[in-house]
């Protein structure tokens, strides 16, 4: 493409994942400096996330997802029309119109309109309470409908049906799938994967159907969702139903205009993505059919699509899509998956060679051809190996597959590193980044460091899922070329957060000024520290308080400054600048009497109140000023701090147990109620989370925890590393059949040789993946005593024991502590003024108007910027 006086015109219709990589591109090669380039979005937001989708019921918000960097669209003149799709194409007269009655005059268009849903025609599909998951909008559709809710069910159980019976169990409703196919993901996995994903599955509690197609959804008098007839004659009561059955090629708009679709759908492109009915016109990523004659589903090749289509757009020559690899690696409802090459076994001669733990959930398979070559796998519950597995696709790895199969830690992974690759195996998947190429970054460009090469290759920017072994590499290449490898806690300290634990309890050093002055870098010390050491050290300190001397108060001297801002009011900050109050219920066991309590105080100060899902009753909307007034409150009732503030034990969450339950085998009442009472207020990298379940059937969830306990009718069953967040991972056996005091004890040595031993804010589960030996190692350390310092680590944990020491009745127990409770230091009685409500279902909720931020700013067709 070359400049003009009339700059020619190109037209997206579309801006999701790959719309917008596809724009990325573009601007990669300076093409919207020499052209005007136009996009019609149908959605009311610029491109996000759509892999990452669930999240948003983890707590990321719809920006946290976007994938549009801050003034992309500004910096690079392109005109974003979001909530304007387009509704018409003349491809004789080369124009689009959209919805708002904008035309466009296009020299090359460009069709990334993605996939819709596929909802079975089945009567009653239109029902109040029936969904699709596709978008940001949908989700909140589910999710103010599941207000209201109890039972869900999701038709089909592939990724992204997995994704939403996920969703729909985080929103607390009983949830079902149901899948027309004889086993889960069938496309993925084969019937071993499947039914090891299937046991693990209803192991979380979420209700497995498959074999079974849906025949009608049954409407109650109101119009709204109350059961669904099964093909098997079975009726499944359900008042939501989220349809994730599959996507179909979004091709109607070419439809309309005459461009050829293939039978099944798809718009026909050809090795360049462009039409071979009219050479203006482009197509990628899902609503493409491409040249070898198949629609991809997945992001990576949409990546691909809209790489070659840029590079055609350019007039660079050499590029083409004539296929792509659709191995992926995901996690669905916190159980590692991951298939890849051919996962099925259909090339002819081809052996399997298995692995499988049923008790562990873990099932890996890997086909071989009979002269050793790779040709593909499935790897359920343990997907560690996937990173180096799937680049040797093709060749004949250098340890048997015998040896590929074992379990993480037991020598395979190991004796299989980076090294083994060649420089064209691809690490990034979704972006096609090769070794070589992150090589090349380190060596040629001198990137030193993960981000500068994450920024030079794009490599770990998709899914995210080859950071792990994008690091390794890059550090391997430092190593390799002299370069010594920083691994300090940040810029004030060369020794990571570990051998700062090692020092301070060695030395006995309760000040970070001294921590700083005497083993932080030479640049550093007489100086602040920053942001990243400080707060981690004051954990490191908090956390020995005992041992070193340092005063168990978390704001007394020194200490207070080191703090964030949740840990320097002892309360959690909300987004509009008031604070939640959160007392400990131990194990969710409460009295009449202290509920009552709890029901005056949020009513006497206007509080919101809302029951968590850790079984505790959060009150939102404090004042600053008004919090030692209502912890007094609380503290006279007989409650405590609840540490929902701090990187610490949050709370043991429980079943009834056998005192109530018909199932249950052991009172977990009791043990959640001890165990919390132990670990309470114990300061860690960061914060922990626990449950005890009464009977194998895992009602509290104990298997998403940092540590979780589930009875046997021999005793307990001890799991560690369990994460339910962001980046869910189910929690593994460390020991089985203990007694009260045996799990005690294995727990006060985990906790501790975690605190001992993890990076700054890294979890259990993080830390059990990255600490080397995984669980193995931290087995053999803490149930075998293998490094003999058993002993020192339960000397820790009682010492913190003896020593804690309510937060809340320690400030309230001294003038000099309540005088940091004002919203104003030159006014203290005076109240903060931006800390505004409005009402909201009888309770308040932050008055959103002035705390609505700016919008994204976007380019009209006359150029002026708005919002």
């Amino acid at each position: 493409m070359t400049a003009a006086a009339n700059p020619p015109t190109i037209v997206q219709i579309g801006h999701g994942m790959v719309g917008h990589r596809f724009l990325e591109a573009l601007a990669d090669r300076r093409v919207p400096d020499r052209a005007r380039v136009v996009v019609l979005c149908e959605e009311p937001r610029p491109a996000y996330d759509r892999v990452q989708l669930t999240s948003y019921f983890s707590g990321r918000t719809p920006d946290e997802l976007s994938l549009v960097e801050a003034e992309f669209m500004t910096r690079h003149g392109i005109e974003l029309h979001t909530g304007d799709p387009a509704v018409a194409i003349d491809r004789a007269a080369r124009t689009v119109t959209a919805r708002s009655g904008l035309t466009v005059t296009y020299d090359t268009l460009v069709l990334a309109t993605g996939s819709y849903p596929f909802v079975p025609p089945v009567p009653g599909k239109d029902a109040e309470g029936c969904f699709v998951y596709r978008t940001i909008e949908d989700l909140l559709a589910i999710e103010e409908y599941a207000a209201g809710s109890r039972t869900g069910a999701v038709v089909g159980g592939g990724l992204l049906g997995l994704e939403a019976a996920g969703a729909l169990k985080g929103l607390g409703l009983t949830t079902h799938v149901v899948e027309f196919a004889p086993r889960l993901m069938p496309v993925q996995v084969d019937e071993g994967g499947g039914e090891a994903l299937r046991r693990t599955i209803e192991g979380m509690g979420v209700e497995v159907h498959t074999g079974v197609g849906t025949q009608e959804i049954v409407t109650g008098e109101n119009g709204s969702v109350v059961a669904m007839n099964l093909s098997d004659g079975s009726v499944l009561d359900t008042d939501l139903v989220v349809f994730s059955a599959g996507v179909r090629p979004r091709d109607q708009l070419a439809r309309e205009c005459g461009l050829p679709v293939g039978e099944r759908g798809g718009i026909v492109v050809d090795a360049q993505c462009r039409t071979p009915e009219d050479e203006h016109v482009y197509a990628i990523g899902e609503c493409a059919l491409a040249a070898d004659g198949r629609v991809y589903g997945l992001v990576a090749p949409g990546y691909d699509m809209a790489e070659t289509a840029a590079k055609a757009i350019a007039g660079e020559t050499g590029g083409s899509f004539t296929g792509a690899d659709t191995s992926t690696k995901l996690k669905l409802l916190g159980v590692d998956v991951a298939s890849f090459g051919d996962a099925h076994g259909t090339t002819p001669g081809c052996l399997d060679v298995h692995y499988s733990d049923s008790r562990a959930g873990i099932y890996k398979k890997l086909v071989v051809g009979e002269d050793g070559t790779l040709l593909g796998g499935v790897l359920v519950g343990d997907a560690d190996a996937y990173g180096m597995l799937r680049p040797l696709t093709g060749s004949v790895p250098p340890l048997a597959p015998e040896q590929l199969v074992l379990p993480s830690g037991a020598g395979a992974p190991a004796a299989l590193g980076p090294s083994a690759l060649p420089d064209d195996a691809v690490i990034c998947n979704c972006l096609g980044v090769t070794k070589g190429a992150i090589r090349a970054a380190v060596t040629e460009h001198e990137c030193t460091t993960v981000p500068e090469v994450k920024k030079c290759t794009k490599a770990g920017t998709g899914c995210g899922s080859c950071v792990k072994m994008l690091t390794t590499l890059v550090n391997e290449e430092l190593e390799a070329g002299g370069i010594t490898v920083d691994k300090g806690l940040c810029g004030c300290f060369v020794h990571t957060r570990a051998e700062l634990y090692e020092i301070v309890r060695a030395l006995r050093i309760a000040s970070y000024a001294e921590l700083l002055d005497q083993h932080g870098r030479e640049e550093a010390r007489g100086g602040e520290g920053c942001e990243t050491c400080k707060p981690a050290v004051a954990s490191i300190i908090a956390s020995l308080a005992p041992t070193i001397g340092a005063g168990g108060y978390v704001l007394d001297g020194e200490q207070a400054a080191l703090q964030d801002t949740n840990d320097h009011f002892l309360a959690n900050l909300q987004k509009n600048g008031s604070y939640s109050i959160v007392p400990r219920v131990p194990g969710g066991e409460i009295t009449p009497e202290k509920l009552i309590v709890i029901g005056e105080v949020a009513r006497d100060f206007g509080l919101y109140t809302k029951i968590t899902g850790g079984q505790r009753i959060d009150m939102f909307g404090a004042r600053v000023d008004q919090l030692p007034l209502i912890w007094a409150r609380l503290v006279d009732a007989g409650f405590e701090s609840g540490h929902a503030y701090g990187k610490a034990l949050r709370t043991v969450k429980s079943c009834v147990g056998r005192t109530w339950c018909r199932y249950g085998v052991q009172d977990s009442v009791r043990m959640a109620i001890d165990l919390e009472l132990r670990y309470r207020g114990l300061r860690s990298p960061h914060k922990l989370k626990s449950a005890v379940s009464g009977c194998a059937r895992e009602c509290a969830e104990a298997r998403g925890k940092d540590f979780g306990v589930i009875a046997t009718s021999n005793g307990w069953n001890l799991y560690v590393g369990g994460n339910g967040g962001a980046d869910p991972r189910h929690a593994d056996l460390l020991a089985q059949d203990l007694s009260d005091a045996e799990l005690i004890r294995l727990i006060d040595r985990f906790l501790m040789f975690y605190i001992r031993t993890a990076d700054r804010l890294e979890r259990t589960s993080a830390w059990l993946e990255r600490i080397d030996g995984g669980l193995d190692h931290v087995r053999d350390v803490v149930v075998h005593d293998s490094l003999g310092i058993c002993d020192e680590l339960e000397a820790l944990m009682a010492d913190h024991v003896a020593n804690y020491r309510d937060e809340w009745a320690e400030t309230l127990n001294d003038p000099d502590r309540l005088r940091r409770f004002v919203s104003f230091v030159n006014a203290p009685d005076a109240p903060d003024p931006s800390v505004r409500f409005v009402p909201e279902r009888d309770q308040i909720k932050p008055d959103l108007e002035i705390l609505a931020g700016p919008t994204l700013p976007v380019r009209t067709l006359e150029g002026t910027p708005s919002a």
